[in-house]
């Protein structure tokens, strides 16, 4: 996470190594309406500045060797004939000296304009980058980053440090402020993974050729003169992971190439003159860090911002409006620094800041917020730095927020406070100033607190959104519960029996057989058949020859009677229904199905924080 004795804002901060990124910006001048961003904590200066040396004038030849004055008469007459001389020989060479610096000025003209026609006339994405068929590259990541830092170099207008001196030759690797790696993909292949030129005092312009830096995870230009837009190439950069072009000169509105930067985490682009809206997707990204203070943005918090994972988030010296939406409370779990100094924020302070357990620093100073300060603020253990001053807040201040364990620093000059427990008096940085507190020093005149006493101040008015806590992630999908096995099959019911058909009606005796034998044999006896043990005779049912109907066969009393069914004659002809009767009815199959819990999770004891990075930039190599 970030360290927290840093100032985020000062053009001349420090960095200690191992840090988050907090780059250093040169001194800028902020015009009267933007307040200077105080420092919250100040360590000791690495180079700290001591008393400017008092300087005294050379003392001319006469001071140094007489020691009378002559009478002023004297003086001046003496004076006279070497006075004369020198005004007229300044009159001279007045006119030549103007002539001489007016040509150098129109040839230093010349010479910009020639060199901006020549600029106009090259590709801007380095496609007529001369490449020396001599020059040998290890792959064709160096060869790209070659061409990209050619054209980059001929679209620097200004370098008076020589920095870009070195950028020539095939080794992109020895170029200053250009470092490199082993790729993320392969570790035998190397490439640009970095570009550092803080403080260089370099002016051009960022052309689209960088897009060829598509290896690079760190892009560092802070303190100088770009001017210009942010380059739509950068989409190309899928591993950058810092992106600071903060103190330049960039225009145009808020750059939309960084929200299709997939691997981005910290973002940096105060101390510019970028304007318009900020999208509301910014706070729905993964950055850790993101400051867009000072720049022209106008537009009014989304509620959203609530959604951003980031640990630091500074929008001061902007124009936003509006309310402070009370959704900030869902970034507890990571927000540690909040700066929302002179946004034009216009509303009560939310209470819910106070849910934001982990923060250090909380700035709304040089607003419009109104009401009392909330007792919730008491919850915020970790602060260390709160500035409410220079709004128009009134009432009490509530006791509990002085007793806070780590609180070194508590502002709210220049309010309507009225009530100051006396506990308050013991932090270790107080400022109380311009309020109507009684036995205070340095308070508002009677008149002006009488106006804000009866004046009650409803927060309801200002219609700001309510808190909603978030709601927790869905469940995972439930596996469908497995369905039982299908049912044997029952048998089919057993149909109805058929009634006995009726006996064909009887036919007349068969004629008495004809046998094919000879004549001679037709009237004899048939011969006697073999001896056999005698053996009880079959008997045979043979019907008698009679036209009478034969009567149905006798049926055993065993045997259940074929079941009747009281049918309509239209139903007769219908598949019959099931039977009446079932001797053993079968009982459905019982299935123990396994029982789910289908309520929701209850909601995670942690939120998940991104790990801590280093974000200091890399220290230039020594030069020989």
């Amino acid at each position: 996470m970030i360290n927290h004795q840093l100032n985020f804002f000062s053009p001349q901060a420090q960095l200690p190594t191992g840090t988050l990124v907090h780059h250093a910006d040169t001194q800028r001048t902020i015009p009267p309406s933007q307040p200077s961003i105080p420092h919250y904590s100040i360590p000791a200066p690495r180079f700290p500045l001591g008393p400017l040396p008092h300087i005294n004038p050379s003392p001319t030849p006469c001071s140094s060797t007489q020691t009378h004055s002559p009478p002023r008469a004297l003086r001046t007459r003496t004076a006279m004939p070497t006075t004369k001389p020198l005004l007229f020989l300044a009159l001279l060479l007045v006119p030549h000296l103007a002539a001489a610096l007016y040509s150098s000025s129109a040839i230093t003209g010349a010479n910009d304009q020639q060199r901006r026609r020549l600029l106009e006339s090259y590709a801007d994405d380095g496609s007529d980058v001369y490449v020396d068929p001599s020059y040998e590259f290890r792959n064709q990541h160096l060869r790209d980053a070659y061409v990209a830092l050619q054209a980059w170099k001929r679209a620097i207008l200004s370098d008076p440090l020589n920095v870009t001196g070195s950028w020539s030759g095939p080794d992109v690797c020895g170029y200053y402020g250009v470092y490199c790696a082993p790729s993320e993909h392969d570790s035998y292949v190397t490439v640009v993974a970095g570009v550092d030129l803080n403080h260089a005092d370099l002016a051009g312009h960022l052309p689209e050729a960088l897009g060829l830096l598509a290896d690079l995870a760190v892009f560092h230009v802070n303190s100088n003169r770009f001017c210009g837009l942010v380059p739509d190439s950068f989409h190309r950069m899928r591993l950058l992971h810092e992106l600071d072009l903060s103190n330049n000169r960039f225009v145009g509105g808020f750059p939309d190439v960084v929200l299709r930067l997939p691997s981005l985490r910290f973002l940096d682009l105060r101390y510019n003159e970028f304007e318009g809206p900020v999208p509301s997707d910014l706070f729905d990204r993964p950055l850790d860090a993101i400051f867009i203070n000072s720049n022209r943005f106008r537009f009014k918090i989304p509620d959203n911002v609530g959604n951003s994972p980031a640990s630091v988030l500074v929008l001061a010296n902007n124009d936003f409006g509006g309310c402070l939406p009370a959704s900030v409370a869902n970034m507890s779990g990571t927000l540690n620094e909040i700066i929302l100094m002179n946004t034009g924020l216009k509303s009560c302070v939310p209470a819910e800041l106070g849910m934001l357990t982990e923060l250090t620093v909380l700035d709304v100073s040089h607003n419009q917020l109104m009401g009392a300060i909330p007792a919730e603020l008491a919850n915020l253990k970790s602060i260390e730095q709160l500035d409410l001053g220079y709004n128009r807040l009134v009432g009490d201040v509530p006791e509990a927020i002085c007793h806070l364990p780590h609180l070194q620093n508590f502002t709210y000059s220049y309010n309507y406070i009225t009530g100051e427990p006396p506990v308050c008096l013991h932090v270790k940085a107080l400022d109380d100033r311009r309020n109507c507190i009684p036995y205070r020093p340095d308070q508002r005149s009677p008149e002006q607190c009488q106006f804000f006493k009866g004046n009650h101040v409803n927060c309801d008015a200002f219609s700001c959104k309510k808190f909603v806590p978030p709601s927790p992630p869905p469940p995972p999908p439930s596996p469908p519960p497995p369905s039982p096995p299908p049912p044997s099959p029952s048998p089919p019911p057993p149909s109805p029996s058929p009634p006995p058909p009726s006996p064909p009606p009887p036919s007349a005796s068969p004629p008495p057989p004809y046998y094919e034998v000879s004549p001679e044999e037709r009237y004899l006896s048939p011969p006697p058949p073999p001896y056999q043990e005698p053996t009880t005779p079959p008997h045979y049912d043979i019907p008698s020859p009679s036209y009478h109907e034969v009567p149905p066969p006798a049926y055993h009393d065993d045997a259940p009677p074929p079941p009747y069914y009281e049918v309509s004659p239209e139903d007769r002809y219908l598949s019959p229904p099931p039977p009446a009767y079932q001797e053993e009815p079968t009982t459905p199959p019982h299935y123990d199905l396994p029982s789910y819990d289908y309520s929701s999770p209850p909601p995670p004891t942690t939120m998940w924080k991104l790990p801590a990075y280093d974000y200091s930039s890399p220290p230039p190599p020594a030069t020989p």
